[in-house]
């Protein structure tokens, strides 16, 4: 078992109709002046920023309001942002969304609380020392950036997809009402289930000493995800399985199925952060594609944890030798990415980078993990290459 710190300040505020909580959760910050951010639109249609813009004008909350955050928020949104709330002098960020929304306003909030270009600190070139405070009302279950320091934006020049982690950035509130994702599309429903998935996936595939504790809350937490999203599947507008997930989401991303471990591998992610910013995929569905060429390319490195995890998360009966059980695993996470539509492959995903550019997207990953991927296994850029073409 590994030292570890753990560090989850965010109130939650759970349940149906808590979203009517969140004026006297603003009053609590003591602020004079909130942003609203938001997506684009259907935060709007639904009625429920006109819910809380209600809320807030009875209860005397000065607000002004950015929508337009799309799936791997831009940085000129960003921008956007920053120069809003330094002219309005605003002292709180209301994010009215998801993960992107969230990412959105941290990065916002970090621009506003630094001197200087806010993407030096998505760059590697220097470290943010504060941020303006965030809360959320969360409606879609997927990132987890409701209780994490992690925030990745992606600059339109150049496609890249970077992130900047802190704990500047930790949010003060998170309103969590499972009620408001029942309007989701499915896809999008299942995007954010395999991307809680691998945020704990992620943890739990690493190359160092475990805690068993650890190990069981990570994989009661992935066998509820697979039954709940196979649920909603056939009932979207299931309470039950909608607030099992979302709970899900902000326990697997806020460092709890870490403590312990190294830290995990996340090599997936980075690769599908350049996938993200190259062909602006959906980012769980990213994750989905890429996901059974990397376990296949790195499952040798640490076979016993991929036996523990077919057996203990997707139910394999124990084969005739640990690989071909550690295989048989990854087969039936594939499956059921097929069960709740997810891809398992580029071609699947609806992209097909030429050999070229599979070369760029190693490189861009490579230079922006520098030179550091993988912990079950160290990845260089052949092995990115290879990966990726696996993938294909």
């Amino acid at each position: 078992m590994n030292d570890f710190n753990y560090y989850a300040p965010t109130k939650v505020v759970f349940g149906k109709g808590a979203e009517q909580k969140v004026g006297n959760l603003i009053k609590e910050q003591n602020c004079k002046k909130v942003l609203i951010h938001y997506g684009s639109g259907s935060a709007r249609r639904s009625g429920l920023l006109d819910r809380i813009e209600a809320i807030f004008d009875k209860e005397g909350i000065t607000y002004v309001e950015l929508g337009g955050v799309v799936p791997n928020p831009r940085l000129s949104l960003v921008y956007e942002g920053i120069a809003l709330c330094k002219k309005e002098n605003v002292d709180f960020i209301l994010a009215v969304g998801g993960g992107s929304v969230i990412d959105s306003a941290k990065a916002i909030g970090y621009g506003v609380a630094n001197e200087g270009d806010v993407w030096d600190f998505f760059d590697f070139k220097r470290k943010p020392t504060a941020c303006l405070p965030i809360g959320v009302v969360l409606t879609i279950a997927a990132a987890g950036s409701e209780m994490s320091g992690s925030c990745v934006i992606t600059k339109e020049d150049g496609g890249m997809k970077r992130g900047c982690t802190t704990d500047y950035s930790r949010l003060k509130f998170a309103v969590l009402d499972p009620e408001l994702t029942m309007t989701l599309p499915p896809y999008q429903t299942a995007c954010g289930c395999t991307d809680i998935l691998m945020h704990t996936m992620e943890r739990y595939f690493n190359h160092g000493e475990n805690m068993e504790l650890t190990d069981g809350i990570s994989e009661a937490l992935m066998r509820t995800v697979i039954r709940n999203a196979k649920i909603l599947v056939k009932e979207p507008e299931n309470y039950d399985a909608r607030a099992e997930v979302m709970w899900a989401g902000s326990l697997s991303h806020n460092g709890l199925t870490g403590c312990g471990t190294d830290g995990g591998d996340w090599a997936t992610h980075k690769l599908e952060h350049e996938l993200g910013g190259m062909f602006d995929v959906a980012h769980g569905a990213g994750l989905a594609a890429i996901w059974g060429s990397w376990a296949r390319y790195v499952c040798g490195e640490r076979i016993e944890r991929f036996v523990q995890f077919a057996e203990h998360v997707m139910g394999v009966e124990p084969q005739e030798t640990e690989q071909k059980t550690a295989e048989a695993g990854i087969a039936a996470m594939e499956d059921f990415y097929r069960e709740i539509h997810m891809p398992t492959s580029l071609t699947e995903l609806g992209i097909a980078p030429t050999e070229e550019q599979i070369k760029e997207l190693a490189e861009k990953c490579n230079a922006a993990v520098r030179g550091n991927l993988g912990k079950v296994k160290h990845l260089d850029v052949e092995d990115m290459i290879a990966i990726y073409t696996a993938a294909k």
